[in-house]
């Protein structure tokens, strides 16, 4: 894991909010091999944590940003929590699809964290480790690269078409002969039968909680309230699909409080899965998902719509990591912080705000599951990035200062019609999503000139908000 602190440190620990963004950046490396987003907080944030406090992050904040970026392991390939291997156990979609399809939701729910950390600091004036004896990042790789060899083995062998499980087997086997290359951490007989006692003890675990869940979700199937569920979801919504994946969130968060994400996330799939993917055909496509599973020119939209289902279900199941009362994740970092947990538990909500952005993206872009033409994908994807990067100047209302209310605004006005261009098309205006992405930009450039007017006029609102109040507290 130290690999994980180390390389991340190089790449982004000088910058603005440095040693935030460094959490960031080990939370998706050490997430993508890690199955749980509390294990990721704890792992990383016994590090990052302090580090952040030490940059002059306020306590509550430091707490809330591991396990917020934490959560973001939990959807990036090629290990994806356990939920990707479930999901493609569920939709008999190979994993490897599912993994591709995955990996850029995952990149932008970093991103959006990324952002929110870089006006954070530049808000409150918070810098990056300034250390020149500290290593650069190709240093790192060049001293360390072979760390790194069993999460490159695992994902190019099952690129390679190799299954989960065979993968897993030979990744693991290679983390014994990578550890020879450290003297420190060389693994003998005795260490490696000790981590092999302990893999067993956490099978033990997972195959007693899985046994349960099975044992749920038979009695959901055999006894129809699957059905009747989805038909009330269908009902409660009136058939409106935003509604559904609102019901679908709540419904999640309360399950998440009770029991672990991942048997919220299966429950809840088994529960709405049916419901959701029959309403995504219909609104995309005119007809039920059965009857496009029997269409020759719409058969090969079905994948897209049952992972995208799957996926609204998965990414909210995660909420309740970081989602207050029950937040588990962020009571973690609160406790490496010494901060309050229930403040804690509001700002990590407020910085994994993308959570609940991405299942409205799955259910109305194909692009953002990679699903599409090259052109389509491409464009699709620039104009999610941009709209993520906006989405969290919005969040944190600040761009180049603070945002008044008109200008938070025209930015909120931005975000939306960049993320979900066809609200412009339901209004009635008829015209080419290029031209709705070059307005969104055009407000967004708005609110920079507009706040770059106030700065000429005004000098001091660069300055962080702690030295705006004494300048405040001298002139009265």
């Amino acid at each position: 894991s130290r690999f994980f602190i180390d390389l991340p440190l190089a790449i982004a620990g000088k910058s603005v909010g440095g040693p935030a963004k460094v959490a960031v950046i080990a939370s998706g490396f050490f997430g993508s091999v890690s199955g749980s987003a509390i294990a990721n907080t704890v792992s990383t944030g016994a590090f990052t944590i302090p580090m952040m406090k030490r940059a002059g992050f306020r306590p509550h904040v430091a707490g809330a940003i591991e396990p917020a970026a934490s959560i973001g392991g939990m959807f990036m390939p090629p290990i994806m929590g356990a939920g990707g291997f479930l999901m493609a156990e569920m939709t008999e979609i190979p994993y490897v699809q599912i993994m591709k399809m995955a990996i850029f939701p995952a990149l932008m729910y970093f991103l959006s964290v990324f952002v929110m950390i870089h006006f954070e600091a530049k808000r409150h004036g918070l810098y990056g480790v300034d250390d020149p004896d500290a290593p650069t990042a190709w240093q790192i790789l060049r001293k360390e690269w072979f760390l790194a060899a069993p999460l490159v083995i695992i994902i190019v062998m099952m690129l390679m078409g190799r299954s989960a499980g065979f993968s897993a087997v030979v990744a693991t086997a290679s983390c014994v002969v990578v550890s020879w290359f450290t003297p420190d951490n060389r693994m003998g007989w005795r260490q490696v039968r000790d981590a092999m006692i302990e893999g067993g003890r956490n099978t033990l675990i997972i195959g007693a909680t899985v046994g349960v869940i099975g044992i749920i979700v038979g009695t959901i199937s055999l006894s129809g309230i699957g059905l009747k569920f989805s038909d009330i979801i269908i009902s409660l919504s009136g058939g409106f699909l935003p509604v559904a994946i609102l019901l679908i969130g709540i419904a999640s968060l309360v399950l998440g409080m009770g029991v672990p994400v991942t048997a919220a996330y299966l429950i809840t799939a088994v529960l709405t899965v049916g419901s959701v993917s029959r309403m995504i055909a219909m609104h995309h496509f005119g007809v039920p998902l059965s009857d496009m599973e029997i269409d020759r020119q719409l058969v090969q939209y079905v994948p897209w719509v049952m992972i995208s289902s799957h996926m609204i279900v998965y990414w909210f199941s995660q909420d309740s990591n970081i989602t207050p009362p029950v937040c588990v994740a962020a009571y973690a970092g609160a406790a490496i912080a010494g901060s309050d947990p229930w403040k804690t538990g509001w700002t990590s909500f407020k910085f994994a705000k993308f959570l609940y952005i991405g299942p409205f993206l799955f259910a109305y872009s194909q692009a953002f599951l990679l699903h599409g033409d090259i052109l389509a994908i491409a464009m699709t994807w620039v104009t999610i990035a941009l709209a993520t990067v906006a989405f969290g100047s919005l969040t944190m209302g600040y761009l180049a200062c603070g945002m008044n209310i008109v200008e938070w605004v025209i930015m909120a006005v931005a975000t939306v019609i960049l993320f979900f261009p066809g609200l412009v098309h339901a209004a009635g205006i008829a015209v080419p999503d290029l031209v709705i992405d070059v307005v969104g930009i055009a407000l967004w450039g708005v609110v920079f000139a507009m706040q770059k007017a106030r700065i000429r006029r005004d000098p001091t609102l660069t300055l962080p908000v702690h030295e705006q109040r004494k300048l405040q507290q001298t002139g009265a």
